[in-house]
């Protein structure tokens, strides 16, 4: 038996979320599809995470047993013959039998776009939260400085989100801006449900002065989902990179 893991892209906007759901399609629903068209078999697909509904992915993480003999090149171009052209498959490895791509991975990565403009482009519908207004970014960066590190994340966790332990470690929160872009860059040992989209809904209203920098330390001491922003948008996030030891 062999255990393949592969590099996905994808954009969610037409489906559910990565994980198999009863309320519509998934990638991983399409992906799993493909493995068995291509194998004759169908397999199990292990995540490297959940991305929800409209989320994308520049560099997702699965991994599959198989007892197919294709090389790694035959299946990642077979596998993107029967995928959907907003799904592809970048490129397959062969591991270790016991890796998991879910429970192996170190840190993850995750981006999120803001289009700071008067106007949206067109190519960046559903790709990117639309904010007509100027955004401070100097303060969106004083306020992500705020946030790295080990903390307590219950601030900017979704509400009854099931979980044993809020804490996480944040190693690094950025803020940057190219053009009409802002881009907020999070890298963590993990992630809780939306904590990013909650934090950038803050970072956010830091940027409109709804909130200060110096709010962010008692946002995060409240442990409290209410005493953060909004949650932002879910089609400007996209899961970037996870890494494994």
């Amino acid at each position: 038996m062999r255990n393949i893991l592969l590099t996905i892209a994808y954009d969610g906007t037409e489906y559910c979320g990565w994980q198999e759901q009863l309320n519509g399609i998934s990638v991983a629903a399409k992906i799993n599809g493909a493995i068995e068209s291509l194998t004759g078999k169908r397999s199990k697909l292990y995540g490297s995470g959940r991305t929800d509904s409209g989320v994308h992915a520049l560099a997702q993480k699965a991994n599959f047993k198989t007892e197919f003999s294709g090389d790694c090149d035959r299946i990642t171009a077979g596998l993107n013959f029967y995928l959907p052209e907003d799904i592809r498959v970048l490129s397959c490895a062969e591991v270790s039998e016991d890796f998991n791509a879910r429970f192996n991975a170190k840190s993850k990565t995750y981006i999120y776009k803001i289009y700071n403009s008067p106007i949206l482009s067109p190519f960046y519908i559903n790709r990117a939260w639309h904010i007509k207004y100027p955004l401070n970014v100097g303060a969106m960066r004083r306020a992500a400085w705020e946030m790295e590190g080990e903390r307590d994340f219950s601030s900017f966790m979704a509400s009854g989100s099931p979980v044993k332990s809020a804490v996480r470690n944040l190693s690094r929160l950025s803020v940057s801006r190219s053009a009409e872009i802002i881009e907020v860059s999070a890298t963590a040992n993990g992630f809780l449900y939306n904590m990013v989209r909650i934090i950038v809904g803050t970072l956010v209203y830091t940027g409109m002065g709804k909130l200060t920098p110096e709010d962010i330390k008692p946002i995060l001491q409240a442990q409290n989902r209410a005493a953060a922003a909004p949650t932002a948008p879910a089609r400007g996030l996209y899961l970037k990179e996870v890494v494994y030891g």
